[in-house]
């Protein structure tokens, strides 16, 4: 903003104007405009009654300037994520920012899934046992409502910590023998449906794009070109490595993880709530992407002199120019889910329709016995991200850039893998101790101790593919400088032993019972992590709540160990190791186990 002031007060110097750039609406412009008619032209225009022709054409010009201001606010204020009101312009601040929106939230409900098998030598015939695979639909009892399709293949046959199968008896004979047993698995589902489109390409060209228009669209699953080339999603079009999983040695195996360097990728992007944006990269198929890395060899070429001063972006030497190929004369099929909305949480007990026409293995009755059911209400449903949340899911996503800092950020990562490629039940995350380094140890070494889960949910040292897939994902999230050493935690086995002093006229076996019930609960494994302490006071305090208990005597914390004895190898000085009634763990990361709690967690009543 300038204000000129004039050199004469008459005006007659007609070079320089106090002019002024900040009135922004109609009463303002009309003010500045009478105010500078008065002295910048006093002799030539009096008349600035409401009726007269000049003061018409002042007030034009300051609507026109009033319209003006209004469209340049809001085109201001549309560039600020706190402030813009337009949808897509969210959303294009939403990406910038590195968050992508949803458009629409699908419903996620847990399935009961059944079916039943004959008895051989009256023990299940998994022989049987069929195979329903993954996007299997699941349809409603209640006509109109939305379709469910299961996240994952169900193999009745193997049966682990993450993947249990329940049996059951089913049928019986005469003498109460089994027959027939019910086997029984638990799946995710979500309220979608696939759909498929296809996009036809002609000559090169850079950084095609297509639009695929449909309503609630939730992701992309796959991308198959006319050759059956898959072609694959990044965040954005300067990531050429994705992750791929490739198939287990044997069933029940975790999914080997790897990544895979590819040039078929596309990025996308919502361009409105029924339109996403699919966008290519701008290399030819018949260009190698080598020859587009930068390398001493390619980028030392030209003029020495100005290649010095020169300011290479080490992005260049991370990724390639071509940002990917693009398609030339093909035509690629999208496969994509579409659902979700509030109408789709679908109350319980009504998801029990599921399509067996994918479903392999066992014989015809096994087949047809196949049932489902969701025993509790479907949750998660919703009409997308409304535009406060796009405000503050992106200036989150801007703070956090997918990118592990902290040991916190490790262990969510860790814990948010894929379950196909295996499952940490227990993660410990801390920085190298310096005593146990090498002397070429780094300080920003991580030491990461993670512990999985047997079929009973007893806690094992995590085996190698679990490791190795484990550091396959987090190179994808690590910082450059950070070093991650995945390690097996130490197990700890442990008895808990404590006496209760009753009161009168409560019968003794109900509330040790009740006692026995809440210990085990305080130890479930499920609620204890790598280096928590056990602190005496609480179990007591928990004890004590329980009615019918005057006063807990005693609790004491007994070392179990011994393989041959089914425990952990590792024994520990539970009495050294309690100091002011708390059980510290050691100082290499372990974690407390009551492996066999019905015959481990243990009570007594006495007497004062």
């Amino acid at each position: 903003m300038a204000y000129n002031t004039p050199t004469q007060s008459g005006g007659n110097d007609k070079s320089e104007r106090n002019i002024r750039y900040l009135d922004r609406d109609f009463s303002s412009f009309r003010n500045s405009l009478i105010n500078f008619s008065k002295t910048y032209f006093p002799d030539t225009y009096t008349d600035f009654s409401p009726n007269s022709p000049g003061m018409m054409f002042m007030e034009m010009a300051s609507y026109v300037g009033d319209v003006l201001s209004f469209y340049q606010d809001n085109q201001i204020q549309e560039t600020f994520t706190q402030y813009a009101r337009q949808t897509p312009n969210l959303y294009q601040l939403a990406y910038m920012m590195g968050y992508k929106p949803n458009v629409t939230g699908a419903a996620v409900a847990d399935i009961e899934i059944f079916q039943t098998v004959d008895a051989v030598s009256f023990e299940p015939n998994f022989g049987n046992a069929v195979t329903i695979p993954s996007n299997t639909v699941i349809q409603s009892s209640i006509e109109g409502k939305s379709s469910f399709i299961l996240d994952d293949f169900i193999d009745f046959s193997i049966s682990s910590s993450t993947d249990p199968t329940e049996v059951t008896v089913f049928s019986v004979n005469g003498s109460d023998q089994p027959t027939r047993y019910l086997l029984k698995k638990t799946r995710s589902a979500i309220s979608a449906a696939t759909a498929s489109i296809n996009f036809s390409f002609g000559d090169f060209e850079k950084f095609p794009t297509v639009t695929i228009q449909d309503e609630n669209i939730i992701k992309i699953i796959s991308c198959v070109d006319s050759k059956g080339v898959t072609w694959y999603e990044v965040p954005y079009l300067g990531q050429d490595s994705v992750f791929e999983p490739s198939s287990p040695a044997s069933a029940g195996d975790p999914y080997i993880l790897s990544l895979r360097r590819t040039g078929n990728r596309f990025a996308t992007r919502f361009l409105a709530k029924n339109q996403l944006q699919i966008q290519f990269g701008t290399g030819e198929g018949t260009l190698s992407d080598a020859t587009l890395v930068p390398s001493p060899h390619n980028v030392g070429k030209g003029n020495t002199n100005d290649r010095a001063t020169t300011a290479f972006s080490p992005a260049n030497f991370t990724f390639t120019n071509t940002y990917g190929t693009a398609p030339v004369n093909d035509t690629l099929t999208f496969t994509y889910l579409k659902g979700g909305g509030i109408s789709s949480n679908a109350s319980a007990n009504t998801l029990t329709n599921i399509n067996t026409g994918g479903v392999t293995g066992g014989d015809a009755d096994a087949r047809n016995s196949i049932v489902c059911n969701n025993p509790n209400a479907a949750t998660g449903g919703s009409s997308g991200d409304s535009p406060d949340q796009l405000r503050e899911n992106s200036l989150r996503m801007f703070g956090t850039q997918l990118r592990s800092v902290t040991a916190d950020d490790y262990t969510v990562r860790a814990l948010s893998m894929p379950g196909i490629y295996g499952s940490v039940g227990k993660i410990y995350v801390e920085p190298q101790k310096i005593a146990n380094s090498q002397r070429i140890g780094k300080p920003n070494t991580l030491d990461m101790y993670v512990l999985g889960f047997n079929s009973n949910n007893q806690l094992v040292a995590a085996d190698s593919t679990l490791k190795d897939n484990l550091k396959t994902y987090l190179s994808q999230y690590k910082m450059v400088s950070d070093t991650v050493s995945v390690k097996d935690g130490f197990i700890i086995n442990i008895a808990v032993d404590f006496s209760i002093v009753l009161r009168p006229n409560y019968a003794g076996n109900k509330v040790l019972n009740d006692c026995l019930n809440a210990a085990k609960d305080y130890f479930n494994i499920d609620k204890w992590q790598i280096n928590q302490p056990i602190f005496l006071s609480d179990i007591s305090t928990l004890l004590d709540k329980i009615e019918g208990v005057q006063t807990v005597k005693s609790v004491q914390i007994l070392n179990k160990s011994g393989e041959a004895a089914g425990y952990s190898k590792y024994s520990y000085d539970v009495i050294g190791a309690t100091q002011n009634g708390t059980v510290f763990p050691s100082q290499d990361p372990c974690i407390f186990e009551v492996k066999y709690p019905d015959s481990d967690i243990r009570g007594s009543i006495t007497t004062f």
